[in-house]
């Protein structure tokens, strides 16, 4: 049997702004990517949101981002390697201790937005990212782009590194994700975008927008929880994927 995680970004509201319908989307994944205040959260949604994680039991990740709350994490900065490992460590430290005040445990570590995308293809940005997660604790798992370099820098090291997939983004022949500026990066009906999931889990290939069918590996499937549609797709992808006989679990259960 085929076996995959599902995975959503959380905690991304900010003081008394709101963002993302995390309780209810909670009951459908199985992993949940926790910001840490540099993209977006603050500390009282991050311990709100590791707290419902936990009574889901749902995996609780960290989900570090560039320092920047006004562009959301998805704007291209120009940090070193040195830079990066020390903004995965700190923000790996934050959200630990709010996981271990809940007497919880962390189970993975997911870059956010343009810190994920610029490390798919920089390798020693990779190489930096990856050394953070594993001087915290090695037995934490990695998430990276299929095929990009973060998980070859994961599996380097010695970290569990677990494939990415985007069940609502399209694709590039090079397997990478086509960029958010672009008009057609987003896959919005709901059927195309569970038909692209299952075929990623089952035949492990990916149609690009040039055409060409594209290898790729699904450990894990990443949904977003901040469109209008989210709570809706989130059910829908669940079932869809049960339904064509595919297990959802958490990652720590069974990627080795």
């Amino acid at each position: 049997m085929n076996i995959v995680d599902l995975n959503c970004d959380m905690g991304e509201s900010f003081g008394a702004y709101l963002m993302g319908r995390d309780e209810e989307i909670l009951e459908f994944v199985t992993s949940a990517n926790i910001a840490c205040g540099f993209h977006a959260g603050d500390p009282a949604t991050m311990r709100k949101t590791v707290k419902l994680a936990l009574e889901k039991n749902v995996g609780l990740g960290v989900h570090p981002g560039l320092d920047d709350l006004v562009g959301f994490g998805r704007r291209d900065i120009a940090v070193s390697p040195q830079e990066a490992y020390d903004l995965v460590v700190y923000q790996i430290g934050a959200l630990s201790a709010f996981v271990k005040a809940e007497g919880g445990k962390l189970q993975h570590v997911k870059p956010h937005g343009a810190l994920f995308n610029m490390a798919a293809k920089n390798a020693p940005l990779s190489e930096a990212i990856a050394e953070a997660v594993y001087k915290v604790d090695p037995e934490l798992v990695l998430f990276g782009l299929a095929g990009g370099e973060l998980v070859k820098a994961g599996k380097r090291i010695g970290l569990r590194s677990a494939s990415e997939v985007f069940s609502d983004r399209t694709y590039q022949e090079d397997g990478s994700l086509t960029s958010r500026r672009e008009a057609n990066a987003l896959i919005k009906d709901p059927k195309t975008a569970v038909s692209q999931v299952i075929r990623m889990v089952k035949e492990e290939k990916v149609t690009s927008l040039q055409g060409s069918d594209v290898s790729i590996k699904a450990d894990t499937i990443c949904i977003h929880g901040d469109g209008e549609s989210a709570l809706d797709f989130a059910r829908y992808i669940r079932s869809s994927l049960q339904d064509a006989g595919i297990k959802v679990a958490k990652i720590g259960d069974f990627l080795t």
